[in-house]
């Protein structure tokens, strides 16, 4: 069959890639779709179940990091267009271990643009898919694209890095990039790492109360546990609005560009927590902070990350889930299927040696 573009996807099994992967294999049945994905902890083949007997879909098992593997894709398969989402993005765990977020998510990218670069098809676009936390916290301003990066923690550290990098071959090479810095992603299929996901199955399991440690998320352990007792808060994005975002910046976008993908859905992180366990647990009024710890904060935990996506509106976006429809359909997920995630080894979360890419 011949396909009129094809499309690699870097991370394609993870949480927000899965749903990028299934968009893009039944919307658009003439392109041919390329799932790189080396299934680490926070993926799951089931996220992808229905696919793997598609004509247009194809799955390899690889690291973003081994420069034989990704130039061996280039070379064979005519790339046209990439989205680069494969990343480590777990804040707590990139203060424990940076320099993994540093192989992944800087050296990753320096591999995946050497290779697009050099690759005998010149590719049409490489979408790389950042986030709001590469601007820092801020209290009143909202961020633009214009504004400039001052990541507060390891792992937005190392997305600004690879931004940089990602906007030098444009510089360079006028390699056609485009980056999207987008707020909390959330949805069905997320790992319980992040918070909502977090506060569900803590929840489910209806116990006691727990530091915030996504390694102690057992039967053992509880409920939503809030770090501090400052007024910390989140945008909230649901995962097919992000999805719709990054295909709109592939047709509409300008290269060299950064979109922010932004939301008005603000929630404090208590009032997410009271919100979840009115949800799950239906208790009364009274009984809503029975469900709720405050732990002590890390050192550094940004307030908030507001940003402006005017940008993006522009070329037609609007986010279209509202919270109460996105955070039901993400609630009634996790309730549908509480083992999804019960067999991942959760000691896979951190590596404290960076496995060795030959030949970077």
């Amino acid at each position: 069959m011949n396909f009129k573009r094809t499309v690699l996807v870097t991370g394609g099994s993870g949480f927000i890639g899965s749903h990028l992967v299934w968009s893009l294999v039944a919307g658009y049945p003439e392109w041919r779709i390329i799932n790189l994905d080396i299934l680490d902890y926070c993926c799951s083949p089931r996220s992808l179940d229905g696919l793997e007997n598609r004509d247009n879909y194809i799955f390899i098992q690889g690291d973003v990091c081994n420069p034989q593997l990704v130039n061996h894709i280039f070379i064979t398969e005519n790339i046209d267009v990439i989205f680069h989402l494969a990343a480590k993005t777990h804040v707590e765990s990139s203060f424990e271990c940076p320099s993994v977020f540093q192989r992944v998510n800087v050296d990753g990218t320096r591999v995946l643009l050497d290779a697009a670069h050099r690759a005998p098809h010149r590719p049409q676009r490489f979408v790389y898919v950042s986030t709001d936390e590469v601007y820092g916290t801020s209290l009143d301003e909202a961020f633009d694209e214009g504004c400039p990066l001052r990541p507060t923690n390891p792992y937005a550290a190392t997305k600004a890095a690879a931004e940089y990098l990602v906007r030098s071959y444009w510089d360079k090479y006028q390699f056609p990039i485009i980056i999207t810095r987008s707020n909390n992603i959330y949805g069905p299929r997320q790992f319980t790492e992040k918070v909502i996901p977090r506060f569900l199955t803590l929840l489910q399991n209806n116990n006691k109360c727990v530091p915030h440690d996504a390694r102690r998320l057992t039967r053992s352990s509880c409920c939503s546990t809030i770090q501090g007792t400052l007024a910390i808060s989140r945008h909230f994005l649901f995962v097919s609005d992000a999805v719709q975002a990054f295909l709109l910046v592939l047709e509409k976008g300008t290269v060299g560009d950064v979109y922010n993908v932004g939301t008005s859905v603000e929630i404090p992180i208590v009032q997410l927590a009271r919100e979840l366990v009115r949800m799950v647990k239906n208790v009364t009024e009274s009984e809503v902070n029975d469900w709720i710890e405050f732990v002590s904060s890390r050192p550094q935990v940004d307030l908030r990350y507001p940003i402006r996506s005017e940008k993006l509106q522009r070329l037609g976006w609007r986010a279209e889930t509202s919270w109460a429809e996105g955070i039901r359909q993400t609630v009634k997920w996790y309730q549908d299927n509480p083992d999804f995630w019960l067999d991942v080894n959760e000691d896979q979360r951190i590596r404290k040696e960076p496995e060795k890419a030959s030949n970077t």
